[in-house]
């Protein structure tokens, strides 16, 4: 009887506990319909379907709820791809440019280092070839056909 007694009075109490929980809720309730937004939402059709289906009102609003981790997380890798796929395309544009900017210094370096061995190669050619036909073939030479015409000059001259 003892049992039965502390049985009815921890029911009682489980019971007044409960309608209390209850009475919070419904307050917590109450406040939030009476959000602008969350009556402006109740009013359409969508919102006076869940409020009739509470089961299906319960599973959307966990799947939003769970849903928003993952699809936050997506939206952070999409939007962290972007940025560093730009950075890297800047960053690779730039790599580019140096490495085209180095070689074009290289292959104008060797065009000028060429230019110069080459065009040192052919005044020693001309030098040499020149002072070549100097000394065997004197009368070729500018000095030469000048002399040429004086004399001729002064033959003519001597004549009249």
């Amino acid at each position: 009887m003892v049992e039965e007694m502390q049985h009815n009075n921890c029911t009682s109490s489980s019971a007044t506990e409960f309608q209390q929980l209850r009475g919070s809720w419904d307050v917590l309730l109450n406040r939030f319909y009476e959000d602008p937004k969350v009556s402006q939402l109740m009013n359409t059709r969508v919102g006076q379907y869940l409020s009739s289906h509470p089961v299906l009102a319960l599973t959307v609003l966990l799947f939003g709820a769970m849903a928003a981790l993952p699809v936050g997380l997506f939206l952070t890798f999409a939007l962290v791809t972007f940025i560093m796929s730009a950075l890297g395309f800047v960053f690779f544009e730039v790599f580019l440019l140096f490495v085209g900017g180095l070689t074009l210094l290289c292959v104008l370096s060797g065009i000028a280092f060429f230019s110069v061995v080459v065009s040192s190669i052919f005044n020693v050619l001309y030098f040499t070839i020149s002072s070549i036909l100097n000394r065997y073939y004197p009368h070729l030479t500018k000095q030469g056909k000048v002399q040429g015409k004086e004399s001729e000059c002064e033959k003519l001259k001597q004549t009249q």
